[in-house]
């Protein structure tokens, strides 16, 4: 039995099973193919994700590029929605700040406006979460009236009497004619075949027909010369200066009375008195208008009275900063009466001001025709101690300046200064830019998308 047993188990033994090639036991043989088996689970995950994220990573690229369009997209609509506005804003003469904002959807628009030599400029930025679009766009000045003188006149001329004196050259289509110690420091020229310079002493050249009991400094063209006095070179036998039509036409001043008229009417009181501190523009007054007292008068658009104006005392009467480089016209035109009516009366200690910038500046307008169709009355009569950034203009009427009144520009049918009057010419009024009308204001001038 034991032989029995023994040769059992021998037997047993000999068919337990290896590994023939590594003679690795059955049992370790079954445990590395649980190994395999975890080995291959994770192979076929690994695969798995990389087709998974090879599949699912372009839509996710495709989500964010379309979420970073809608951004630039909204960052582009808010820089240019603000841009737009400001210029809209600034080509129709409505006031706007030194920087804007507008929000689209989540973006941010901020136009940031500076004044440029010729014009404006806005530069825009849109920021929507940390997508940036900016843009630049220039506003450019558009050429209003042109005053090259600092006198002009129609055929009614010029007369200057006691020691009134002329900062600038003098053009008139009628004679000029002077008493006493005036003085015109510049050119001046008497035009057409009737031209006569009678009694004036001009610092520069002297053109006229006809030049007698003056004094003229530069040279002299003339066809007759008499009694004068000439430090320059003579030219005997010149041709006649060319009359010179006046920079202001009525339709241009129609255009600005339609502008104040769009921006409302005031029909009462009246008059209508201004005696404080007022901000007005663009309008209509309906009556006469008296601003008196010590008011400081800001406009931001143009004023049409249908009636006279009385400026006294010692008000301001200056230009709103927001206007920039723009001038701004102040009408008398009761289109009713333009005979009896329709003048402009400035006296005291009145001061005008512009808007703080360059070539800004009050033009007071007058439509009374009184003295070109003959009559005495005045269109504009400024006196005393008037002073400032004032241009007076009376393209149908007389304009009488005396005393000590200090203006930078006269043009009207006829001028006549007395005692110590004075024009002091300025350069910027060869290229006067106004609020409105179609030979004012800004025009869009360039626009392109800046980094």
């Amino acid at each position: 039995m034991k032989y029995g047993l023994d040769n059992m188990n021998h037997k047993m033994k000999a068919k337990r099973p290896y590994n023939r090639i590594f003679h690795i036991p059955y049992f370790m043989f079954h445990r590395s193919q649980g190994q395999a088996i975890i080995l291959a689970a994770i192979l076929f995950m690994v695969i798995s994700l990389t087709i998974g994220l090879g599949v699912t990573s372009p839509v996710i690229n495709q989500v964010e590029s379309i979420r970073s369009i809608e951004r630039g997209a909204q960052s582009l609509y808010a820089a240019e929605g603000v841009s737009q506005d400001v210029v809209y804003r600034v080509m129709k003469g409505i006031s706007v700040d030194a920087v804007e904002n507008l929000a689209v959807g989540t973006a941010v628009g901020t136009a940031t406006t500076t004044t440029v030599l010729g014009g404006m400029e806005v530069i825009s930025a849109g920021v929507s979460d940390r997508y940036t679009r900016k843009s630049k766009a220039k506003i450019a000045t558009g050429v209003g009236a042109t005053f090259n003188y600092g006198m002009q006149s129609g055929e009614g001329g010029v007369i200057l009497e006691n020691s009134s004196s002329v900062s600038g050259n003098v053009y008139s289509n009628g004679s000029v004619d002077g008493a006493g110690s005036n003085l015109i420091k510049g050119s001046i020229v008497s035009a057409g075949p009737t031209g006569l310079i009678d009694g004036i002493h001009a610092t520069s050249s002297a053109f006229a027909h006809t030049i007698q009991n003056s004094i003229v400094d530069g040279d002299a063209y003339y066809v007759s010369k008499v009694d004068t006095t000439v430090s320059g070179t003579l030219h005997p036998g010149s041709a006649d200066q060319a009359t010179s039509s006046l920079p202001i036409a009525d339709s241009l001043i129609s255009d600005w009375e339609s502008d104040a008229s769009a921006g409302g009417t005031i029909s009462t009181p009246c008059p209508y008195v201004i005696d404080d501190d007022v901000t007005i523009g663009p309008k209509k007054i309906n009556c006469d208008l008296e601003i008196s007292g010590s008011p400081t008068v800001t406009l931001t658009g143009a004023l049409w009275v249908s009636g006279n104006i009385t400026v006294k005392n010692t008000p301001t009467i200056k230009v709103s900063s927001s206007l920039g480089a723009s001038s701004v016209p102040i009408i008398a035109d009761k289109t009713s009466d333009q005979t009896t009516s329709s003048k402009i009366m400035l006296e005291n200690s009145a001061t005008f001001d512009g808007s703080g910038s360059a070539g800004s500046y009050v033009l007071m307008i007058s439509q009374n025709k009184s003295a070109e169709t003959g009559g005495t009355e005045k269109a504009i009569n400024a006196r005393n101690s008037v002073t400032g950034k004032l241009l007076v203009y009376a393209g149908h009427g007389e304009i009488l300046l005396e005393n000590s009144i200090q203006v930078k520009e006269v043009t009207a049918w006829r001028i006549r200064l007395q005692n110590s009057a004075e024009v002091i010419y300025e350069t910027g009024l060869a290229n006067l830019l106004f609020t409105s009308g179609p030979a004012g204001g800004y025009t869009l001038n360039g626009w392109r998308e800046v980094e």
